[in-house]
């Protein structure tokens, strides 16, 4: 498992490489989960659905899951090589959008979308979280 500080260093090393990602806040009750999104066809199908009200199932104890109400564009998958807790990602097959608090495996099947910069914990719980809150925020 990896540590806190690495998984810190990691997220700040992807946050000043992505400096022009647009930014996503996640609300639980009072609990607050900031992330950035990447400028990609899928991101830009999931953008446009936001805000966006959700309950998260969790999945393999590694990752919450949930479905937007409309699918979004996988035309343009690149295999997540470099899997890192905190991602953001779409699986293509099913159409879910997934965010990763527990380590996982790359996959051709996974768009990435973006990544979760503060707050992970808020949704590093068992079982559902309800009524999880999506939107863009300005820079």
């Amino acid at each position: 498992m990896p540590s806190e500080n690495r998984i810190k260093n990691e997220i700040q090393k992807d946050t000043l490489a992505n400096k022009k990602a647009m930014k996503l806040k996640i609300t639980r009750g009072d609990k607050v989960v900031t992330a950035i999104l990447y400028e990609n066809p899928t991101t830009r199908d999931f953008i446009a659905q936001l805000p966006l009200t959700v309950d998260m199932e969790d999945f393999a104890g590694k990752e919450k899951i949930f479905y937007p109400p409309k699918k979004v564009s996988t035309t343009e998958r690149k295999a997540v090589s470099d899997p890192k807790i905190g991602d953001i990602n779409v699986y293509a097959p099913w159409g879910n959008i997934a965010i990763f608090y527990g380590s996982y495996s790359g996959s051709r099947d996974l768009i990435r979308i973006g990544r979760i910069t503060e707050g992970i914990d808020v949704i590093n719980v068992t079982g559902t979280v309800k009524n999880v809150y999506f939107e863009l925020v300005e820079q």
